[in-house]
């Protein structure tokens, strides 16, 4: 069995993974956060990763540097889920990778939406600049970055399709902030919405004049990330170095 230790183990997403991954054959080694050892006898994240089969970080951007380090120095791979990560947080996962670190970093862990990211892009990939493309999404009242780490990631899986990157054709915020211009053809738009506690639902349409596309996934419970989670786990386990995405684990 595969063993897992887990990074940000107090968080929601931390709590889903140690309830589920048993189930889905796999051990844990211990869980830790910024307080220590939250189960399990390691007290940091180097002395999880010196336990661990594989980390799978679920905590905050600013930790992600010194978790990427512990996973190197333990030499073992480390899906990385946290969100709200910066160009600066992507740059270290990159001079990890380059340094011999197998990494799978995703915004979203659901083999669902994974799959819609795939039918996403190649939807964009077939259809032309006038098709207007815009990302719907809505969270919990607790969730904090916007848009999602899932609505960037279908974005950037249209953008792919468009042999565009994402930087390139992005329009963040464009709905609800008092913007009274009109689409630039060919961009993304994304709304996000915050409320109650759904735990994350999204919508992608693809509209033209006369017709319009709507592929969507709707997330009932936050277990589905984690089932998702533990999957990745499983499938990185001796995986050599490199960027790795969920994709891979469908086999996409």
């Amino acid at each position: 069995m595969a063993t897992i230790g887990i990074l940000g183990a107090n968080g929601r997403m931390g709590q889903a993974i140690a309830a589920i991954a048993e189930d889905l054959g796999a051990t844990l080694s211990g869980g830790v956060d910024l307080g220590g050892a939250v189960f399990g006898p390691h007290g940091d994240a180097a002395a999880l990763a010196a336990a661990s089969d594989v980390l799978v970080d679920f905590s905050a951007p600013a930790a992600l540097a010194g978790h990427l380090e512990a996973a190197l120095a333990a030499g073992v791979p480390i899906v990385v889920g946290t969100t709200g990560l910066k160009p600066e947080h992507h740059a270290q996962i990159d001079a990890a990778v380059a340094r011999g670190l197998a990494v799978l970093q995703t915004g979203n862990t659901s083999l669902g939406v994974n799959l819609l990211a795939h039918l996403v892009r190649e939807a964009a990939a077939r259809l032309g600049d006038d098709w207007d493309i815009e990302i719907l999404e809505m969270h919990h009242r607790h969730k904090v970055d916007a848009p999602s780490g899932t609505a960037l990631l279908l974005g950037a899986a249209a953008a792919e399709g468009r042999g565009a990157t994402p930087e390139a054709l992005n329009r963040f915020d464009r709905i609800g902030r008092g913007n009274d211009k009109p689409r630039e053809t060919g961009t993304i738009g994304y709304a996000s919405l915050r409320g109650g506690s759904v735990a994350g639902d999204h919508m992608v349409v693809l509209a033209t004049e006369n017709e319009r596309i709507e592929l969507g996934h709707r997330a009932e419970s936050r277990a589905i990330f984690a089932r998702g989670a533990v999957k990745a786990c499983l499938w990185m386990v001796g995986k050599p170095a490199g960027r790795h995405a969920m994709g891979d684990v469908l086999g996409l």
